[in-house]
């Protein structure tokens, strides 16, 4: 059991000072406490030291007073209003290294991100090369893909109807199955209704995905809100060391939290964060989050201010707070904490418990989800920038020479004989126009050369048409729609060519659906711990009632997306086809059923 909090002391160790003619020497032996005679004594505290008065006119001066903390402290309590400053200085100080040196171990994977964010082309580029005027368009291969992804992605994972079923682990009875329908309807009902970000934020999650490669979700219960929150997390946000493979098994993860000084305070207030000064500082964006910026056309002013703080999920070994064993010695085994430190002056503003209380073995308590778009070869996964950017730069790079090989031809360039003298030679010819040439050549064919423009050229466009469809087909923009195919093909035929056009989004796609899984197990735990024993609510037309004991292992709560199914497109063949097998042999088949499924699969 982890040693319980201690009051905070009222006074600081310059009072024992103060009074040290007070006390008398004191031999210590190898007992933590040492009886004292002493008969005009006043009693003092101090951080680390007891002092009390005995009946015989003695005193006892306790060096380890956490050693008598009661039993019935509060387990969520902030442990950094126990802990001595010189060990929260310690903390913070490892804390901001490991940072520091965490975050430039993947400063080359946020270079390479902003600098792919360019290929979105959101934003037109000026280009004064190769001369004046050049075109500064941008291929919108990776616009499309993204674009592609995110609408799809998002109408399947998340319908009209809720994202949340449940299904039922072990025997089915009638009363675990009322059981999954109340988690079923309550967790909808949260995630539609009551959990305003979620909507917005899955929808902007979806469009970072394909770019990044990796997004996060954040799933908590809020006490400013008073309810379960899951806040999308920028890759860019949270930083885990080198050697870290999952978030399971990383030793320290850091989520960057911007915040703002009224937020700070409201809690200090509260009680959540130690009430110390903290004030903002100038905004100093990241590489990645400067080129947003500049694909937005904002930027941040003298006037914008923040306070950044670093919420590291990690694993220590407090002085008072020690893990022990069964004879009461310290193990040396560090503890799972989730630590809050101000990264604009190094404070440490909380220290709390990531176990649950009734936890003997004292497991790391998970709070983030890890979206991934395609695995990579460590921690974070890869994007479409990484997969398709060399297309899409190459693809841009033809898009820009044709086009700037039409401009040459449209208005050619060249050279004039040095006595032929053309009025306002300094303007383009407009369309109908004709000035005034004095040739003294008497031929002005003779003193006019053009430079020798070739045009656009075909080789090149059939270059540019290549990159464009690999890397279509590679993010299944181009893949087959179901008007698309011929009428008179087999079923068959038409299946095949759906699932050959969809192999790499139908991969991501069971990561996305693993992934919200395990958001959806994350929010039931939240759920079970915070909700009432009984709790009623209102939906249109009815009135229900979800039990915080609902949320046991008897129910499975899992995605309404079928990770075997990608696309509506899919799911309409699929269920065509399942008819018509139906209609070839009715007596062998349920045909209420297969016209149910087709209805169900174009949302009817």
């Amino acid at each position: 059991m982890a040693p319980p909090n201690l009051p905070r002391s009222n006074f600081g160790t310059a009072s024992l000072v103060e009074r040290k003619n007070e006390i008398p020497p004191v031999e210590l032996g190898e007992d933590k406490g040492a009886e004292v005679p002493l008969e005009n004594a006043t009693v003092i505290e101090a951080p680390g030291l007891n002092i009390e008065m005995e009946d015989d006119g003695g005193v006892v001066v306790d060096f380890d007073p956490r050693a008598a903390r009661p039993d019935n402290e509060d387990f969520s309590a902030n442990l950094a209003e126990e802990v001595e400053d010189s060990e929260l200085s310690r903390i913070s100080s490892d804390l901001l290294e490991e940072y520091e040196t965490n975050k430039n171990g993947r400063k080359d994977w946020e270079e390479a991100y902003s600098t792919g964010l360019e290929l979105l082309g959101f934003k037109y580029e000026e280009r004064a090369e190769p001369f004046r005027g050049a075109t500064g368009v941008t291929h919108p291969l990776l616009a499309e893909a993204v674009t592609q992804f995110q609408a799809q992605a998002f109408n399947e994972m998340l319908p009209a109807g809720g994202p949340v079923r449940t299904e039922v682990i072990g025997k089915v009875t009638p009363e675990v199955e009322d059981q999954a329908d109340r988690v079923r309807h309550f967790m909808n009902y949260q995630i539609s209704c009551v959990m305003k970000e979620y909507t917005p934020e899955f929808d902007q999650m979806l469009f970072y995905l394909p770019l990044a490669g990796s997004t996060f979700k954040k799933v908590y219960y809020d006490d400013f809100l008073c309810r379960a929150v899951s806040k999308f997390v920028p890759a860019e946000q949270l930083i885990v060391p080198y050697t870290s493979t999952d978030l399971e098994t990383a030793e320290n993860v850091t989520h960057v939290i911007q915040i703002t000084e009224n937020d700070i305070r409201k809690k200090q207030v509260a009680g959540f964060y130690r009430d110390i000064e903290i004030k903002e500082t100038q905004v100093d964006p990241s590489d990645v989050k400067e080129e947003m910026d500049k694909i937005s056309g904002i930027s941040a002013s003298y006037l914008d201010t923040d306070i950044t703080l670093l919420e590291c999920h990690v694993n220590l070994d407090i002085a008072g707070f020690e893990d022990t064993g069964n004879g009461g010695d310290a193990t040396g085994i560090k503890l799972p904490y989730v630590v809050t430190i101000s990264e604009n002056n190094g404070k440490v503003l909380s220290i709390r418990r990531n176990w649950l209380e009734d936890d003997p073995d004292r497991r790391k308590r998970q709070y983030f989800v890890h979206f991934k778009f395609l695995p990579g070869f460590g921690f974070y996964g890869l994007g479409l920038i990484h997969m398709i950017g060399g297309l899409s730069r190459t693809a841009t790079a033809a898009l820009r020479q044709l086009i700037d090989a039409g401009t040459l031809s449209n208005l050619p360039a060249g050279f004039k004989a040095r006595g032929l003298r053309i009025r306002n030679d300094d303007e383009p010819l407009s369309p109908g126009e004709f000035r005034d040439v004095d040739a003294p050549g008497g031929v002005i064919r003779d003193a006019l050369m053009l430079l020798p423009y070739k045009g656009a050229d075909q080789t090149l466009f059939q270059l540019m048409g290549f990159c464009v469809d690999a890397g279509q087909r590679f993010a299944s923009v181009s893949s087959l729609q179901v008007g698309d195919g011929n009428q008179q093909a087999a079923v068959g035929t038409t299946i095949a060519l759906l699932e050959q056009g969809a192999k790499v989004m139908s991969a991501i796609h069971k990561r996305l659906h693993y992934a919200q899984k395990e958001e959806f197990y994350l929010l039931s735990y939240v759920f079970a711990d915070y909700l009432p024993p009984e709790y009623p609510y209102n939906v249109v037309g009815a009135e229900r009632t979800i039990k915080a004991k609902d949320f046991d292992d008897r129910v499975d709560v899992i995605p309404v997306s079928d990770p075997n199914i990608a696309s509506m497109a899919q799911r309409v063949v699929l269920a065509q086809t399942e008819l018509e097998l139906a209609q070839s042999a009715p007596d062998l088949h349920n045909m209420y059923e297969a016209y149910r499924r087709v209805y169900k699969a174009i949302g009817v």
